[in-house]
């Protein structure tokens, strides 16, 4: 008779600590794999989904996305930024690296920050993710445009450094300054 699975809710993604899970994983540790690929693969696969347009090429870019972290795990420093964040940017750039190779750009939308609180938010998810969507948000529109624009820039439009100083006329050490700057103010603001 197959071992059956305990039935046990998963963890709040705002309360997993993913910085562990993502140690544990670079350890070989295969149950934190496994919680990490059950808490965050559906968000994962919306927002794939929303950058790609295709949810083949998403399903993709998740799966390699996981195959990465297993792979990198142990590159991973917490000290050096937050576990979840470190995930969705392996994603994103699986994501950029598939368009890219096809010769297609990011989607863009007019209105940045409405989008980035609809990216983050999975219509799937509970409220408490909506609430940090929206804490972003707030976070984003408490920056000055000089370092709110090039992060913007760089997340939905995986601009390079040297093409956000090409599109905003500013030297590539100012646009990098004001990205290092916005992203610790973003840190700042999202830790209150």
């Amino acid at each position: 008779m197959p071992a059956q699975k305990p039935s046990v809710s998963p963890p709040d993604a705002e309360s997993f600590d993913h910085a562990s899970a993502i140690e544990a994983c670079a350890r070989g540790d295969e149950a934190a794999f496994r919680s990490l690929y059950d808490l965050e693969s559906g968000r994962m696969l919306a927002l794939a989904m929303r950058l790609l347009n295709s949810r083949d090429q998403a399903e993709d870019a998740v799966h390699d996305a996981f195959i990465k972290l297993w792979s990198n795990a142990g590159q991973y420093r917490r000290e050096l930024g937050n576990g979840r964040a470190w995930l969705f940017t392996i994603l994103r750039y699986r994501a950029l690296d598939q368009l890219r190779a096809q010769g297609r750009t990011p989607r863009g939308d007019s209105d940045a920050l409405d989008t980035l609180a609809d990216l983050l938010a999975n219509p799937e998810t509970a409220a408490d993710d909506s609430q940090t969507a929206h804490q972003l948000s707030d976070c984003l529109g408490e920056l000055e445009v000089p370092r709110r624009e090039p992060i913007l820039l760089a997340f939905f439009k995986g601009l390079t450094h040297e093409q956000i100083a090409e599109k905003l006329s500013a030297p590539l050490g100012t646009i990098k300054g004001r990205i290092r700057a916005g992203l610790k103010l973003l840190q700042e603001c999202l830790s209150r």
